[in-house]
């Protein structure tokens, strides 16, 4: 059975996500599309506009065969080590091949790239290294390093300012250094760009899609597939929510407010002594987006600081990251949802996956595994005590099965 992995967040799960799934089904003649799916939290340091289970139905009933959980650790996270936990994952369950989305929309331009990087390795460090100190954020300071290399094929230029191309460059790098048997493909994104916030058409980025559905309540059908919008309208009338920053404030808030400035220095992310202007700023604040304006700078960039927000949310600490950074992939399979198709694979290969796999929450957990308990704990926290405890059960009572 042929397989083609999805790195994804479904955030929410749009007509373009259904452009994606056909043409990477098209391209690698996959019998099996696997997605591995950001859970509560995702890789811009956001709350999930739906809970992980909703999301999941919606894309299994648009043509994912199986949907795995990307661990906390590592989907909210900067590209590579979000990469890392991704193809890992897809690389454990024996993935043929992982079709993304990019700007370039040819593969030869990240092969390139790959090649430049590495005979210039030492340039490269050197350079970038020199860009932090002046003060850039990591991401401007990668892409001036790269920009200052000498060039291989100039017509084979990766354009590494558009955020999908360096997602896809990290997903290529990390299948490239570990020589992993996965062919990369990508497909060029169609009409919406990642950041576009306004709605012209039926394929719309997913930040226009929730920057509409939380700015005028209401959610724009033409934009998704009736499953989605069936997801989205049963998951907010038995919730009363629609998951966004802002309703975490308070909560956040309160944290930076009651802990000590050596308690917030242990959370990942915290580091260079922002937890000093985290303080001077938390008294101040009239919103999260307010607060973030009021941290923010050229080096602590506005994903930078929701990142931050999201470790302090989740209490995740740096000694945790520090650990699972030294760990060559994640220690577990989490399954979220799968159908016939999805069970048939993992019936078939089970027994050749050298990963546990798992479909909830245990006593005797891996660190891995309990960062994202509190994760989802903290996800459902603004909810009634009903509904959280009914929406957590999920988390116990295995994967989706349609």
């Amino acid at each position: 059975m042929k397989t083609c992995g999805l790195i994804v967040e479904y955030n929410p799960f749009h007509n373009g996500h259904v452009y994606h799934i056909q043409e990477a089904k098209k391209q690698t003649n996959a019998d099996c599309m696997i997605a591995v799916m950001s859970g509560s939290f995702l890789q811009r340091g956001e709350p999930a506009i739906m809970d992980k289970y909703h999301r999941t139905k919606a894309a299994l009933s648009m043509g994912i065969d199986l949907v795995l959980e990307l661990p906390y650790a590592y989907a909210v996270q900067n590209s590579d080590l979000f990469a890392k936990g991704a193809v890992q994952t897809l690389n454990a369950v024996h993935t043929d091949a992982i079709c993304f989305g990019s700007e370039s929309g040819h593969i030869e331009p990240f092969q390139e790239t790959y090649k430049q990087m590495q005979t210039h390795s030492d340039l490269y460090q050197s350079i970038l290294k020199t860009e932090l100190n002046k003060g850039e954020a990591f991401p401007k300071a990668h892409e001036k390093a790269f920009y200052q290399l000498p060039k291989g094929n100039k017509d084979n230029f990766l354009d590494l300012s558009a955020p999908n191309n360096i997602l896809g460059y990290s997903y290529l790098k990390e299948i490239l250094d570990h020589n992993l048997p996965i062919e990369p493909i990508t497909i060029k994104r169609t009409k919406s760009g990642y950041h576009d916030t306004s709605i012209h058409g039926e394929i719309a980025s997913a930040t226009a899609i929730r920057e509409s559905i939380l700015n005028t309540k209401e959610i724009p059908k033409s934009t998704m597939p009736h499953s989605t919008y069936t997801q989205l309208m049963e998951y907010e009338q038995k919730t009363n929510q629609l998951h966004n920053w802002e309703v975490y404030f308070p909560f956040l808030q309160y944290r930076v407010l009651t802990m000590s400035l050596d308690e917030l220095s242990e959370i990942h992310g915290m580091d260079e002594g922002l937890e000093y202007r985290m303080k001077q700023t938390a008294r101040h604040a009239q919103s999260l987006a307010d607060w973030i304006e009021k941290i923010k700078s050229k080096r602590y960039t506005w994903t930078r600081i929701q990142r931050l927000f999201t470790h302090l949310l989740t209490n995740t600490k740096k000694s945790e990251i520090h650990s699972i950074k030294k760990m060559s992939h994640p220690n577990y399979v989490r399954i979220l949802g799968m159908n016939n198709t999805g069970r048939q694979y993992v019936n078939t290969y089970k027994n050749n996956i050298s990963l546990p796999i798992i479909t909830s929450y245990s006593k005797n957990q891996s660190s891995l595994l309990s960062i994202e308990e509190r994760a989802s704990h903290s996800y459902y926290s603004i909810l009634s005590p009903e509904i959280k405890k009914m929406l957590y059960q999920q988390e116990l009572s295995g994967p989706i099965l349609i």
